[in-house]
């Protein structure tokens, strides 16, 4: 954390002592996680050569999960649980860092990733600096472009 921020605030001041402007994009992703569909998350781990009985044991660990929702004495039916990680168990943090490890994929401006935060950020002196930003947030959004 400590050289993340100290890298930060170097590129910031740098810009600032030159009398450029910095535009920072802050991301959390610790709730978007949630949200991965377990395939995506097996894919990501077979794109970083996790295979065989490591992945299958992975695979059945997320699949066939079922939650309810309980309020004021009412509760909901039981429904599959086709993406995320269960909070609190001991593969989450592996398998988030596995997920977000390519984040940075196709982005041109500075990104520094710490846990689920993630800062892009650039000097901004003209439009064409601010569209490198949007361009970069696209890729995120998206991922990136591979011409393909």
């Amino acid at each position: 954390m400590a050289v993340n921020l100290l890298e930060f605030v170097d590129k910031v001041s740098l810009a600032v002592d030159e009398g450029s402007s910095m535009d920072v994009i802050y991301l959390d992703f610790s709730k978007a996680f949630d949200k991965v569909p377990h395939q995506r998350s097996l894919q990501k781990l077979k794109a970083h050569g996790i295979s065989g009985k490591l992945l299958r044991s992975i695979e059945l660990w997320l699949s066939n999960r079922k939650q309810r929702v309980h309020i004021s004495g009412f509760q909901s039916s039981w429904q599959f649980v086709l993406s995320g990680v269960p909070q609190g168990s001991i593969l989450r943090p592996v398998l988030f860092l596995v997920f977000i490890n390519d984040l940075d994929s196709g982005i041109v401006n500075w990104i520094l990733k710490f846990a689920d935060d993630t800062k892009v950020f650039r000097k901004v002196n003209n439009i064409g600096d601010s569209q490198k930003m949007q361009d970069d947030l696209n890729t995120l959004l998206v991922g990136p472009r591979t011409g393909k």
